[in-house]
């Protein structure tokens, strides 16, 4: 492959997630743990975990061409979750298990190794919990 042209495992893991969103079905990430990767040890099994990377199960999802990132929820308490894209081994729909598997390598995009020095922007502070909610009505 030509130094200048792109990786193509960045693009293919945006189209399948795109194709299990599109057609209603929940796509879920395989990915090979290891030192580069900010994912809940709690839940590593064999150096893998399989991580729900839906919109119903994420926030802020970013899948950039060297990493994917987000905000989720494990048993209740939200973490940072960070994957180098070398380090994921499938991308598949939880519900017919129809997807794509890849190589895992240590070579695979080195430079993707390294956490990003600014994380995403935090979304501005809610309410305090001490204010009476209240609805407004829009017509």
């Amino acid at each position: 492959m030509d130094a200048r042209t792109p990786a193509l495992k960045p693009y293919l893991l945006r189209a399948l997630y795109e194709w299990c969103t599109d057609n209603g079905l929940t796509p879920y990430m395989s990915v090979a743990v290891d030192a580069s990767c900010q994912v809940p040890q709690g839940f590593v099994r064999d150096g893998q975990i399989v991580l729900n990377i839906g919109p119903e199960a994420t926030d802020r999802l970013q899948m950039q061409n060297d990493a994917i990132a987000f905000r989720a929820r494990f048993n209740g308490v939200a973490q940072e979750i960070w994957v180098p894209v070398a380090r994921v081994a499938a991308l598949y729909a939880r519900e017919n298990s129809q997807g794509m598997a890849f190589d895992v390598s240590a070579t695979e995009n080195a430079s993707a190794t390294k956490k990003p020095e600014n994380p995403p922007e935090e979304p501005p502070p809610s309410r305090k919990r001490s204010e009476r909610p209240w609805l407004r009505r829009v017509k």
